[in-house]
């Protein structure tokens, strides 16, 4: 009997992101292994807290994507960064997607993607209901980074999402986690449930093909012979996003250009840091679509891959450094820990900086420049060391695995 698997998720395409391009990975995955698959997300908003325009004035929406079903109910935005907004943004799709899957034929497992964590209460609600099999998904360690961060000051709070984390993982049949250090932490609190390590990867076919070609460069206004750092992702307060802005102060009379992509809450506050040190080397470009990403990295010279100074995230691995690696683009990397040990230790696919550290920054990226080939010589070692190491297709298969026995 065919094996069905219901995804669900508060994000997914046509947003872009780490766990939208994973669980769509996965999802086509499991069906060119004649698993059968239904995704029930949210209607896109991600990251501008938006709803995208074609899905704007409709509670639900059934869809197909690179063959994989897709059904999004409502969900409340606002721009809003008040506590209030993001658990009205939560809870809204908690409720909305668990009476979409009260009516949805019922599914051997459940993946369920955290965060948020509040989305493990439908999980785990339904998998009751329908004698499902929950494996929940955990790309960051909430309410823990939320605490360390201070996103949610009330104790209160706080307290009641640690017992909810521990409800969701006691009612799981396995857990995965994005990091080994996330694994390490889930399964030394709870020894008992099977915990797997699902680390974000690359699309290896994806970034062999031959893609468009786009003058970027020309387009931006580079001349020629400028070096040409990239960061493209979410603009948050976790990436510290401000050590790239000193970089370019420090480095303001070089022959350097700073490309910031992207969306987000921080974005406008970085925007102003720019105007008042009257930054002629930085450029902001919105979000862009997947299919343009490959000639934007194709464009740059090294990719800086920056996160806050905090112990929280020596245990991260920012999922944008595998599309540059895939690209054989070097990589600045600015996380301490597990990202370290396996991108800059074992792959020697870059350099790193201690995070937060403008003058490091700076000081790598002058290495990169003195030495013409040196940055040829990381991007081609991180471009093999992510193709034996972090291919989707193996990921999912080791995944896949560990559910069947």
């Amino acid at each position: 009997m065919v094996k069905t698997f219901i995804i669900l998720t508060q994000y997914y395409p046509p947003e872009t992101g780490a766990p939208q391009n994973r669980l769509h990975s996965l999802s086509k995955f499991l069906i060119r292994h004649g698993k059968s698959v239904r995704v029930v997300t949210a209607l896109p908003n991600y990251p501008k807290n938006e709803i995208y325009p074609e899905y704007r004035n409709k509670y639900s929406v059934q869809e197909n994507i690179d063959g994989v079903p897709v059904y999004r109910t409502w969900i409340f935005v606002s721009r809003s960064r008040s506590v209030l907004a993001r658990l009205l943004n939560y809870f809204s799709f908690v409720v909305t997607s668990f009476f979409k899957l009260l009516i949805t034929p019922k599914a051997d497992y459940i993946i369920c993607e955290s965060p948020p964590l509040f989305l493990g209460l439908t999980a785990v609600l339904i998998s009751w209901i329908k004698g499902s099999r929950l494996v929940f998904n955990v790309s960051d360690l909430w309410p823990e980074s939320a605490d360390k961060l201070q996103i949610i000051s009330s104790r209160s709070l706080i307290s009641l999402a640690y017992s909810l984390e521990k409800w969701i993982y006691k009612n799981s049949y396995m857990i995965t986690g994005q990091t080994k250090g996330i694994v390490h932490s889930i399964a030394t609190r709870f020894p008992s449930k099977k915990v797997v390590w699902f680390p974000n990867g690359v699309d290896i076919d994806f970034f062999d093909r031959e893609h468009d070609e786009f003058p970027w460069r020309k387009t931006l206004g580079i001349k020629e012979g400028e070096f040409v750092l990239l960061y493209a992702g979410i603009i948050g307060h976790a990436q510290g996003l401000e050590v790239i802005l000193n970089a370019a102060y420090i480095l303001r009379d070089t022959a350097v250009k700073f490309l910031i992509v992207g969306d987000g809450p921080e974005k406008e506050s970085l925007v102003r840091i720019m105007a008042e040190k009257s930054l002629t080397n930085v450029i902001f470009q919105p979000n862009l679509q997947k299919a343009k990403i490959p000639s934007l990295i194709k464009a740059c010279d090294a990719y800086i891959v920056p996160l806050k100074k905090l112990d929280l995230f020596k245990g991260a691995i920012p999922s944008k450094l595998f599309e540059p690696l895939a690209l054989a683009k070097p990589i600045l990397l600015g996380v301490d820990g597990e990202a370290r040990e396996l991108f800059i230790e074992a792959g020697e696919a870059g350099l790193y900086f201690e995070p937060e550290n403008a003058t490091e920054l700076a000081d790598r990226i002058n290495v990169l420049i003195s030495n013409g080939t040196l940055a040829v010589t990381l991007g081609a070692q991180g471009q093999q060391y992510v193709k034996e190491n972090f291919d989707r297709e193996r990921i999912h298969e080791k995944v896949l695995k560990n559910l069947e026995t």
